[in-house]
């Protein structure tokens, strides 16, 4: 059975590239950022990785912490982890590679593709917040590259609905205005956000982000 959204996160110890980790006490007080590689010196995992690399201080700035998994050793990430220095123009990549040659981690996560290599997990993104339960999951095929953009996205989404007990609309970013709850009555509504509710529908209401 896969992880599902809302579910705890399984919990695995791991050789990594910055020594071993237990992954629930990995980030305490952190939301996580897992992401898996279908494996080492693969072009298009090169660039996403590069990527991670470059725009890792933007998940700092959200209390994530980034955490990549690739089915090879710890001694194969490290030879990559060069070149994907190289590609992300000399900046070392700052956060921990899991090694999962057994593809245990793999399996307990659900990272495969039914038309997939046996060995070789999908692309896979687990935005797992500080109680270490599954809040986003991204699922794209080996052939296919990820879009950090909208993994920052999400993360913001899920911050701001924490936050405010709001849900995010579509195509929403940081600042843009959020949905209220249908259950909540219009003077509720208008108590709590005076002058500032956008009624569209009796269940579709805008407010500001808070």
């Amino acid at each position: 059975m896969s992880l599902q959204l809302g579910q705890v996160a399984p919990n695995f110890t791991a050789d990594t590239t910055a020594g071993q980790i237990t992954f629930h006490d990995f980030a305490k007080g952190q939301w996580k950022v897992l992401f898996s590689h279908p494996k080492d010196f693969t072009p298009i995992c090169t660039t996403e990785f590069a990527q991670f690399t470059r725009r890792s201080k933007e998940f700092e700035k959200r209390n994530a912490q980034l955490i990549g998994l690739s089915v090879d050793s710890v001694e194969s990430h490290e030879g990559w982890k060069k070149d994907i220095q190289d590609v992300a123009g000399g900046t070392e990549v700052p956060f921990p590679i899991i090694a999962d040659p057994d593809l245990a981690i793999a399996k307990e996560y659900g990272m495969f593709h039914p038309e997939a290599d046996a060995l070789v997990t999908v692309r896979s993104v687990f935005l797992i917040d500080p109680n270490n339960k599954a809040r986003v999951i991204l699922t794209y095929p080996p052939s296919i590259g990820r879009n950090v953009d909208e993994i920052l996205r999400s993360l913001d989404a899920l911050q701001q609905s924490d936050k405010q007990g709001v849900s995010i609309p579509v195509d929403w970013q940081p600042g843009d205005k959020v949905v209220v709850s249908p259950k909540l009555s219009d003077a509720d509504v208008e108590a709590k956000y005076p002058g500032q509710v956008t009624k569209v529908k009796d269940y579709l209401r805008f407010v500001p982000a808070a």
